[in-house]
């Protein structure tokens, strides 16, 4: 994030009640019932609350490896990466690599392992892990780009990943390009950026995707949380848009797929211009409309299907920056400038 120590100050006095309980925020919050229709949730209290042994800043990006571990990114470099097993209990962590400006979490297929991608805002770095932590690879700044005059213009936000091992890249806090990556690794090309239609402050997180509608076509896409633009963009993977999902007052930062449904993590409801405001979380379905708004204003459409601004409703969030469906129905969310909050999940009901 841009500027974080400004906005955690905004974020810690919206949030001055929880002092005196600091890092177990929400996780204490009350078991009200959030969201609408047939996706309803309530937190559950304690999960994921570490000691002081472990812990945390900013918790930036979620991730689930095939045996049920729960993997959290977090910028605070005494333990980047924690594990945590299906109770919320501390299973290992990393304390090797550091990573000052920790922001996206992906895990992809790798040589037949799975492999953690983490993106770094301060390092300029995009860097591949087995899970154990050891480090398999590392990506700077292609040097045969002109579209970028020094490393520090560029700022990978997220990475998104096909089966076949290629991946692409956002660079959402610096030129706003996708920088396209082959599966051994090496560089292909730019998409996006200013010319290719991709607004500033707007590709945050994303996810390659496949349009889970009946009558769609099974061709690969690239689905972007466009964060303050208030907007999913659909692009195919030569860049080109093929649609905008637009969601007002909201301020999507990751998108994940949830079955043949989709959950969005909202920073806030008014980002930037009120860095006290507060974020919720978006249930959408195939057709990518609003069924379910948690911590949020039941979703409403005008005659003509366009969503009227949604709003948070209930004080369980600060500022969620990612959210990860578990296939038991039940979501874990991270926050960013939240007190140091740790992870929260929420169980269906």
């Amino acid at each position: 994030m841009m500027r974080r120590r400004t906005f955690l100050k905004h974020a810690l006095l919206a949030g001055a009640w929880y002092g005196a309980v600091g890092r177990s925020f929400a996780q204490a919050s009350s078991p009200e019932v959030l969201g609408q229709g047939d996706f309803k949730y309530r937190v559950v209290p304690g999960w994921g609350v570490l000691d002081e042994k472990t812990p945390v800043n900013d918790c930036h990006g979620l991730a689930r490896t095939a045996d049920g571990q729960i993997v959290l990114l977090t910028n605070h470099v005494a333990n980047n990466v924690i594990f945590y097993d299906d109770a919320g209990k501390l299973a290992h962590k990393w304390t090797g690599p550091k990573f000052p400006g920790a922001h996206g979490l992906s895990l992809a297929p790798y040589r037949n392992k799975a492999a953690l991608f983490v993106t770094d805002l301060n390092l300029h770095t995009v860097t591949r892990f087995a899970l154990s932590g050891e480090q398999l690879g590392e990506w700077r700044l292609p040097a045969n780009t002109s579209k970028y005059a020094k490393e520090s213009d560029y700022r990978p936000s997220w990475t998104l990943h096909r089966a076949d091992g290629e991946f692409y890249v956002l660079d959402g806090y610096g030129k706003d390009y996708i920088l396209h990556y082959a599966a051994d690794g090496s560089f292909k090309r730019l998409l996006g950026g200013p010319e290719g239609g991709i607004v500033h402050w707007g590709p945050h997180g994303g996810m390659i995707d496949t349009d889970p509608r009946p009558e769609a076509d099974s061709a690969e896409t690239m689905l972007i949380a466009m964060s303050d633009q208030q907007y999913l963009l659909r692009l195919d993977l030569d860049g080109k848009k093929l649609a905008q999902t637009d969601l007002p007052g909201g301020n999507p930062r990751q998108i994940r797929r949830f079955g043949q449904h989709y959950v969005v993590a909202h920073l806030a409801d008014n980002w930037p211009k009120d860095r006290n405001s507060r974020g919720f979380l978006s249930i959408l379905d195939a057709n990518l409309r609003v069924v379910s708004n948690i911590a949020g204003s039941a979703p409403v459409y005008d005659a003509a299907g366009k969503l009227l601004p949604m709003k948070h409703t209930a004080d369980v969030f600060l500022h969620p920056h990612d959210v990860l469906a578990n296939p038991d129905g039940s979501l874990i969310v991270a926050q960013f400038a939240s007190g140091k909050t740790y992870p929260l999940k929420l169980e269906r009901i």
